[in-house]
């Protein structure tokens, strides 16, 4: 049984060459629609996370006097809402802070946010500085790419083929047409068909993910063909072995 490995290699190979064959460099192939000819697109957007219920802040208070705003720089102190530092804003877009209570940050950026907790610092402290940073950024990557997983972003700002990249991008089999891009905002659940083969990208509303988007690839033909040949040439593997076995031992008996 030596030539067990050998003859199960020999096929699968065989099978897999058969299913790439399927695959050409139309299938795989980003931004096909750029022309050879250097071209300059203008950014016509740009993307600033928004804060949202269930995002955890991570809020820097600082001063002219460090012993007063030592007070609002909670440390070592864990309650319902706050363990070192951090906030997690609640259903309503609010966080609890010390002294100056409810603060409405839900749907704010992070400057918006600096500059309201700021106006309510500004009775308490003389200058005061507010540095606030959404600590569970984060995104979902799904299906035929080399490393899926959840990715936490710590710039608050990442593109959807960053996204693919950190993913480690898409494998041979992965569709570059109707990648599907799942976002929740504002009570509802959006879902959105994206093409890497156009330059359409950049001006999507999705080319900016937002925190808990998901994206999911799915398999191409290719992987499909390679699923089915291999199921449909299973058995007679199987029943190639057996008979290579059966010749051995009757090999063997004399």
């Amino acid at each position: 049984m030596k030539f067990r490995p050998a003859i199960l290699l020999l096929l699968f190979s065989s099978v897999l060459m058969l299913s790439q064959s399927c695959i050409t460099r139309k299938d795989i192939s980003y931004f096909q629609d750029i022309s050879d000819s250097l071209s300059v697109q203008k950014i016509t957007q740009g993307f600033e996370a928004r804060i949202a219920a269930g995002d955890i802040l991570s809020i820097h208070v600082s001063s002219l006097s460090a012993e007063a705003s030592s007070f609002f720089n909670v440390v070592g102190e864990e309650t319902d809402q706050q363990v070192a530092n951090t906030y997690l804003v609640d259903a309503d877009g609010n966080i609890e802070m010390p002294l100056i209570g409810s603060v409405q940050v839900g749907g704010y950026t992070g400057i918006e946010a600096k500059e309201n907790i700021k106006q309510k610092l500004d009775q308490y402290l003389v200058d005061p500085s507010v540095n606030v940073r959404i600590r569970n950024f984060k995104v979902t990557v799904l299906g035929e790419v080399k490393t899926p997983g959840v990715y936490t972003i710590p710039n608050e700002k990442i593109t959807l083929i960053e996204a693919i990249g950190l993913a480690g991008d898409l494998t041979i089999f992965g569709k570059r047409v109707d990648v599907l891009v799942v976002r929740e905002e504002a009570g509802e659940r959006k879902f959105f068909k994206v093409d890497l083969r156009s330059k359409e990208l950049f001006e999507s509303d999705f080319y900016y993910l937002h925190s808990n988007d998901i994206i999911y690839v799915e398999p191409g033909k290719g992987k499909i063909a390679s699923a089915d040949a291999w199921y449909r040439i299973l058995p007679i593997v199987l029943s190639g072995l057996s008979t290579v076995a059966l010749f051995l031992r009757l090999g063997n008996a004399f």
